[in-house]
């Protein structure tokens, strides 16, 4: 009996993650400053080395706080097989929110605000299940830095349970402005990190409050932590010293609802 040929499962040029991908796909230089010039949210743009004809796009994209990288053609050619023109951008799928706004908005709905402030959190699943936790939990907004963090891609909403979809993210040029208009506007900054001594269970979250959690590889800038009114960790009582960052988010936004109920 003549045997099956045997095809090899990944043979495709394009994983499945940049298949899912390609619905937010932008490329070619017309196509791009379109989309800019639209008003749309851009998540990221990529521009291949050693091309002089991408010099004006690269400006608008610093103009409008654009995040881009400046990568081999390789790259490109990966994303996409069609004629990029050394360009590529990733549209966002969600838009974004203004942390003004945000504020200003809970206090007119006589709100007591609960932000959540995420420092160079990397990892999209990890984004994900940390959106998932703080849309349940009723917080405000999620606060995240343009370089530095983890994109928001529909593998970060299907991680979310779709909770990106409805909890708003606001997206800072930088963590530091946006704790300065958090501490102005009345928040206490509540900083979670393993290497605190003051459990928090006894810090009060039942006021204004912005929670400041931090990387997965080096957690919590120590610029940021200074500025905090509260530095705080969950208790840890058994061999492993550290949690997955959206485990550890999800016990300490659940500590400022529990007080506040």
């Amino acid at each position: 009996m003549e045997k099956r040929r045997q095809f090899p499962l990944n043979n495709n040029r394009f994983s499945e993650q940049k298949k899912i991908e390609l619905h937010a796909l932008v490329f070619g230089i017309h196509a791009v400053e379109e989309t800019i010039a639209s008003g749309k949210e851009i998540e990221k743009i990529y521009f291949a080395k050693g091309q002089s004809n991408l010099i004006e796009l690269k400006e608008l994209s610093r103009d409008k706080n654009i995040p881009f990288s400046i990568v081999p053609i390789e790259k490109l050619d990966g994303l996409t097989p069609k004629n990029h023109q050394g360009v590529v951008a990733f549209a966002s799928p969600i838009i974004y929110a203004q942390l003004d706004d945000i504020i200003q908005k809970c206090f007119e709905q006589a709100k007591n605000p609960l932000i959540l402030v995420l420092d160079r959190v990397t990892d999209v699943r990890n984004l994900g299940a940390i959106a998932r936790s703080a849309e349940a939990a009723g917080v405000d907004a999620i606060v995240i830095p343009i370089k530095g963090a983890a994109q928001i891609t529909s593998d970060a909403i299907k991680t979310s349970s779709g909770a990106l979809n409805f909890i708003p993210v606001c997206r800072v040029e930088t963590l530091k402005q946006a704790l300065f208009t958090l501490k102005e506007s009345g928040l206490q900054l509540v900083a979670c990190t393993e290497k605190s001594d003051t459990w928090m269970y006894k810090t009060d979250f039942t006021g204004p409050s912005a929670i400041l959690i931090g990387s997965e590889e080096d957690g919590i800038s120590p610029d940021y932590l200074k500025m905090c009114d509260a530095i705080v960790s969950i208790p840890m009582v058994g061999q492993i010293n550290s949690l997955n960052v959206s485990v550890a988010s999800a016990l300490v936004i659940y500590e400022a609802v529990r007080q506040r109920k």
